[in-house]
């Protein structure tokens, strides 16, 4: 273990997310020190697995949060270098967790922002902050510098990417005006190990409206143990600067489609047309770039 991660102490909030999870052990395995920030009264099997882990894990300490309560944050966060903002719902999204999420997110940066420690604040959004707006099928390139228009997610009623919209913009507001040092990851549907029991409803959340997704070239997933990695690297990297969209596979046929479907299997169900053979040739036109997370991972990073 290097002396500066020795010396380096990261909050993950909410740890008992998906993400949150995943980056709490990366953390861990790569010798930094984590205070896992877990809501209170949660009863998930991660934040089970969590709790566990503290018995026997010197580097980790838990505390419980209420990401509506500004103290309990503050708490959570004394003598950290960087915080891993990672809010979802486990419940999923609905009209009222929009307006929950963004406060929360206002809360978690002005905490970092009174909090003298803190060097960084790596927050973790979504693709479908970026993704949805009435023209999306004539945009040539939708990256980084493209928001999802908030009027278009409330007539469709796209909580999902509501939330992550509004809460991701009030974070950026907020750490710009407070001078606050941060990054944001927007990765598409996240996937990996058990995701179906550990992650379900934000998954279906994510999904609402898959199939406009898939027909304008948006649909995207990645692997949460590349995720994990890319909020690391983006804090690790002192370069790293902006939102950077993270994901592995663009679903733009019919036979990516249907591997998503077996992969979110029994979530949701496999046509019975395709339950023997998978074909089709039906090709999207891809829309998504990610040229700033790829020139970040090999060689550095580009504002």
């Amino acid at each position: 273990m290097s002396q500066e991660k020795a010396m380096s102490c990261c909050c993950v909030l909410d740890a008992s997310t998906y993400v949150g999870f995943w980056i709490l052990k990366k953390l861990l395995n790569r010798g930094y020190s984590v205070r896992a920030a877990i809501r209170k009264n949660g009863e998930s099997m991660l934040e089970e697995k969590i709790r566990n882990m503290q018995a026997t894990e010197e580097r980790l300490v838990v505390y419980d949060v209420d990401v509506l309560d500004y103290q309990s944050i503050l708490v959570s966060l004394n003598n950290c270098n960087a915080v891993f903002c990672c809010l979802d719902n486990p419940e999923g999204y609905d009209e009222m967790e929009v307006d929950l999420e963004v406060r929360g997110a206002i809360n978690v940066v002005e905490a970092c922002a009174r909090t003298e420690s803190i060097d960084k604040v790596i927050f973790s959004s979504s693709l479908t902050a970026a993704i949805w707006r009435d023209n999306i099928g004539t945009q040539k390139d939708v990256d980084e510098k493209s928001w999802s228009d908030l009027n278009f997610c409330l007539e469709k009623k796209l909580w999902h990417a509501l939330a992550k919209t509004q809460s991701e913009k009030a974070a950026w507001a907020l750490a710009m005006d407070r001078m606050v040092n941060m990054v944001s990851v927007n990765p598409g549907l996240i996937v990996g190990p058990s995701v179906t029991q550990h992650n379900p409803r934000p998954t279906m959340s994510f999904l609402k409206g898959a199939a406009q997704m898939y027909e304008n070239g948006v649909l995207a997933y990645v692997d949460v143990e590349f995720v994990a990695d890319v909020h690391i690297r983006v804090f690790e990297d002192i370069s790293a600067c902006g939102r950077y969209f993270c994901f592995n596979q663009i679903v733009n046929t019919e036979e990516e489609a249907l591997k998503l479907v077996e992969i979110l299997s029994p979530l949701i169900p496999m046509p019975p047309r395709y339950e023997k053979e998978m074909q089709g040739s039906e090709v999207h036109a891809e829309r998504l770039r990610n040229n700033k997370l790829n020139k970040l991972v090999e060689a550095g990073s580009a504002c």
